[in-house]
């Protein structure tokens, strides 16, 4: 059985994906030969982004606070992570 997925979790997810790679990137180019602090801190930043957006909605009250978002774009994020990980080490 397939299990629905609301449209609003698929754009974060698909936007942590992205977030993921390009701070993936941008960390190994800043931080040359320090892969594990690298992805350390995309990780990190993912994170601090991805809860951030939905905090700020929380306390302007703008916007619509939702926990399973930012969870959505954190997992996304690992992809991404996990992606440049996989094309760079190999």
């Amino acid at each position: 059985m397939p299990i629905k997925i609301a449209r609003d979790k698929l754009n974060h997810f698909f936007a942590g994906i992205v977030m993921g790679a390009i701070l993936q990137g941008l960390f190994w180019n800043f931080l040359p030969m320090r892969h594990v602090l690298a992805t350390i801190l995309s990780f990190s930043m993912v994170i601090i982004v991805s809860y951030g957006f939905e905090l700020v909605s929380l306390i302007t009250g703008k916007g619509h606070y939702e926990f399973m978002d930012a969870v959505a774009a954190l997992s996304g994020g690992l992809v991404g992570i996990g992606v440049i990980l996989i094309f760079v080490v190999t």
